[in-house]
């Protein structure tokens, strides 16, 4: 429990940090209109892939996500983790997103989430790659 708190609290600091650093960076992050957030599906794997897609099934996960408005940008399979999904979406559909994994894949994946920006672009808005 203490170490789920610790783990909540560094993350909140991290989008803290991460926000305060884009107001700063302006467009160089990114637009202001949309954000990126990878989602990570852990296989739970008390349960065989069969199980896990009737679960799914069951709960209606294939037509919840991604809900309208949120698009996949990056969608992967990591061998023996689960999934990665990168998100694109406006702010304001963060609430849906959240919603979605909730009420459908919980119970067959362990969900993680992270604010992601493009750090590729970052780089090559400031120069810092050779082209």
């Amino acid at each position: 429990m203490k170490r789920s708190l610790a783990v909540a609290a560094m993350l909140l600091s991290v989008v803290a940090i991460t926000a305060a650093s884009a107001q700063e960076q302006g467009p160089l992050l990114g637009d202001k209109e949309t954000m990126l957030l990878t989602v990570f599906l852990k296989h739970d794997q008390s349960m065989n892939n069969i199980e896990r897609r009737a679960l799914i099934e069951k709960t209606g996960f294939n037509d919840m996500f991604p809900p309208e408005g949120v698009e996949i940008v990056d969608h992967y399979v990591m061998m023996g983790i689960g999934q990665v999904i990168v998100l694109r979406f406006p702010p304001d559909h963060l609430r849906r997103v959240n919603i979605a994994i909730e009420n459908g894949a919980w119970g067959a994946y362990q969900t993680e989430f992270y604010v992601t920006y493009d750090l590729r672009a970052a780089r090559a808005a400031q120069g810092e790659l050779q082209k």
